[in-house]
């Protein structure tokens, strides 16, 4: 049988009744500039052995900004060399003066790896003595004290730079000495709770290089989101220049959003996204397209890959398809990695471990199965696919998940629409505190000294309350003999986490991670399937006195959700908008929850397949919440049809929330009251499940307007008969005509509030 060709696939896909949206992007050239005469001749006969003889326009720009003594943060798309913005004025300085120093931070040890490779690949063309290591948990101790005297670039991670080099800082000398830049790349995984404790690292690691007489120029890369700059400068607390001039070149992008056809019209569950991903993987495979698949479980890329080994092992052989996902030991990724630059591999299926910028060359094809969750991670997925010439394709298949049919019916959400704003909170109480211990037991705090420039003598004093701090002298000492960074993880806002342990045959009891308790009640409750990296684990054991989870590794066809019964109360109001038919509020609460029952949900029908009870105590959260609190005549009707309408709107705001704020689903949660108890009034309630907020509720006050539209275009344009899983969720009694109730309610509060 004759082989197709890519564009002969497009046109055959251009018929497929199922493809709902398609959108042509146009291909651009390449706009570049001459190598800078300031560049060293041996740098530049490097690139050129390289095959670079220009520089693209956003990689000079870069060049020149940072070698003005700028800081810097780099927006431009996957695959747009965005590495020799920050490689170029580093190797430059150090081949200047040998002395400099630099430090690369990554967020997954599997990027530093293959970042470390390119840059020697420069190095050694270079001829130069300079000297580049990667400092993680895999380091070996021989070689850790000769890259701490040694080495020009340290290549690491935010929490070893937390854990293992700032607390050390006295055996660091030379770097933080000649610290001349620091490079963040993928800048907007730094977001939420993590990109909070990252900024109070970067605070500390400031502090200890202004000890040691340096001052660093920061260097931020980033995928394509709302507010880079911003972003950029509450993490480093510098001014930034924003670079987004890009000059790489692209072939043509045809972006395909494709529905599986319907096969439950009443509560519109759709057929399997994983088996439309294996069809339409097939067609590209055995044609020889080179093609990327997205799962977002592990299981699910495993699920993936032997389906497509057993459809095409007669006519490819097995080997040409591989899957790439957290766990594959680092020699077989640098196989996978080498072998799709190469051409040898012209499949692979993978988690989210390759969105980041893994150097696997340009792919023809890429399939992901769902929506990634925000619109800067799908363009991140996209953009695996595009030579620089030529045309390529990207196909999100939907599931029967809300979002993902969301997105695929309102198509403009996400083309017209600039990414997701990423949002950090440096300045939460219990993380501030946290980092401000680590800060304390690096270097004493002097009478008067700021950090990050926040005032933080009564936190100090508090802390000598405390008998963790001992002032004499006008100087803060740590005076405990714990090693404070050890017990923090970068990850979690909670002092108090429960630790999971995988107690699977093969773990030999092994630390997987750790979780808040607030939220280890509805994840880590016994007989919770909870996913870790994608692996699916149940929940045999947890042990709330001693704060462990014992979990083993399962495969099931189902997921577990919890009831968490909760009482809200107002602590304070911050601020408040009086709206025709509703007022709207944001401030601090106090969260009562206790979880009462989980349900056993089946993974391709939503069914309930089974529940059981929970028997833990009440936890109580102090956070920041966001309040819709509904009028006299918006409330004037009866009350199970009232409470309908509460859930079915919370349900949709669920849903809704995380795609507008950039945030996980759990890290949200959206509670509807009939009788708030500070106001006696009908109430939904948006609060951060963390401790004191991140900043996420306050988006939604902000962002109302606009998000209470898209609840109502969700209901109406959902085409279920009486409400399902994709719009406002199936209620116990649910009336058959709720769906047109709720529909009636937000035309009349959005008439309203806009008469």
């Amino acid at each position: 049988m004759k082989k197709k060709n890519l564009h002969e696939l497009i046109e055959q896909l251009r018929k497929d009744p199922n493809v709902v949206y398609w959108h042509e992007i146009e291909p651009q050239e390449a706009n570049t500039v001459p190598m800078p005469d300031s560049l060293d001749v041996r740098l530049k006969s490097a690139l050129v052995k390289r095959g670079i003889a220009s520089l693209y326009t956003h990689q000079a720009a870069a060049y020149e900004a940072v070698r003005n003594g700028k800081h810097i943060v780099a927006v431009t798309p996957t695959a747009s060399g965005k590495t020799l913005c920050y490689n170029l004025p580093v190797l430059q300085a150090i081949a200047e003066a040998e002395h400099s120093r630099a430090l690369y931070l990554f967020p997954t040890k599997a990027l530093a790896q293959d970042q470390k490779n390119e840059l020697h690949e420069i190095i050694e063309e270079m001829g130069v003595p300079i000297y580049s290591y990667t400092y993680d948990g895999d380091t070996a101790p021989g070689i850790r004290q000769k890259i701490r005297q040694a080495g020009h670039i340290v290549i690491t991670n935010p929490d070893m730079l937390h854990s293992a080099i700032l607390p050390h800082h006295t055996k660091w000398v030379s770097l933080f000495e000649n610290l001349r830049y620091v490079v963040i790349d993928e800048l907007h995984t730094y977001r939420g709770v993590f990109g909070s404790h990252v900024a109070n690292v970067i605070r500390r690691l400031k502090r200890i290089c202004s000890f040691y007489g340096s001052k660093p120029i920061f260097i931020c890369t980033s995928a394509t989101i709302a507010n880079p700059k911003e972003l950029a400068e509450h993490l480093t607390g510098e001014p930034m220049t924003l670079i987004n001039n890009n000059g790489a070149p692209r072939g043509r992008k045809h972006f395909v959003f494709y529905n599986p056809p319907v096969v439950h019209s009443s509560f519109n569950i759709r057929a399997s996204a994983t088996a439309e991903v294996n069809r339409l993987a097939k067609q590209f495979l055995e044609n020889g397209i080179q093609t990327i698949v997205f799962a977002r479980s592990r299981v699910r890329v495993e699920l993936i890959l032997s389906h497509l080994q057993a459809m095409v092992k007669d006519r490819l052989g097995p080997k040409t398809i591989r899957g790439y996902r957290g766990g594959y030991l680092p020699k077989e990724r640098r196989e996978i990695e080498k072998g799709l630059r190469s051409g040898e591999i012209i499949g692979v299926v993978s988690t989210n471990a390759l969105e980041l910028g893994v150097d696997i060359g340009q792919l023809q094809a890429c399939i992901m199965t769902g929506y990634p969750g925000t619109v800067a991670s799908t363009w991140q997925q996209a953009g695996r696919a595009g030579r620089r010439h030529g045309d390529s394709i990207v196909i999100m298949v939907a599931s029967s998940n809300p979002i993902d049919q969301y997105i695929v019916q309102h198509p403009e959400y996400f083309f017209d629409r600039s990414p997701e704003t990423a949002r950090i909170n440096p300045d939460n109480m219990l993380i501030l505190v946290d980092h401000l211990k680590c800060a304390a037991y690096e270097l004493p705090f002097r009478k008067g000294e700021k950090f990050g420039g926040l005032e933080v003598e009564d936190v100090l004093e508090f802390l000598t309350e405390q008998k963790v701090l001992h002032y004499r002298a006008g100087k803060w000492y740590w005076m405990n003999d714990a090693f404070p960074a050890h017990n923090i993880s970068l990850r979690s806002a909670s002092q108090e986490n429960v630790v999971i342990i995988d107690i699977s045959e093969t773990a030999n009891h092994r630390v997987i991670g750790e979780m808040d308790r607030f939220s280890a009640m509805t994840l880590l409750h016994e007989e919770a399937i909870y996913l870790h990296e994608g692996v699916q684990y149940q929940v045999e054991k947890l042990d709330w006195e001693e704060k462990k989870a014992y979990v083993r590794e399962v495969n099931v066809e189902y997921f577990t959700d919890a009831n968490l019964a909760v009482q809200l109360h107002v602590l304070e109001e911050d601020r408040s908008e009086q709206r025709q038919q509703l007022s709207l509020h944001y401030g601090d609460v106090s969260v009562r929850a206790m979880a009462t029952i989980f349900k056993k949900i089946k993974l391709s029908t939503f069914e309930n397949i089974g529940s059981g009870p929970i028997h833990l105590p009440e936890e109580e959260l102090h956070t920041s919440a966001t309040w819709i609190e509904l009028g006299e005549e918006l409330s004037d009707i009866d009350a199970p049809l009232l409470e309908q309408v509460l859930i079915g709107i919370s349900n949709v705001l669920r849903h809704l929330v995380p795609m507008f704020v950039m945030c996980d689903r759990s890290d949200i949660y959206v509670v509807p009251q009939i009788k708030a108890p500070h106001s006696g009034r009908p109430t939904i309630f948006i609060y951060d499940r963390y401790p004191g907020g991140i900043g996420l509720s306050e988006a939604v006050f902000e962002r109302y307007d606009e998000m209470i539209e898209k609840v109502k275009q969700w209901v109406e344009n959902c085409p279920c008969e009486s409400g399902c899983p994709s719009c406002i969720g199936i209620v116990e009694g649910q009336h058959h005509l709720a769906k047109q109730r709720i529909i009636a309610f937000l035309r009349q509060l959005l008439a309203n509030e806009k008469g």
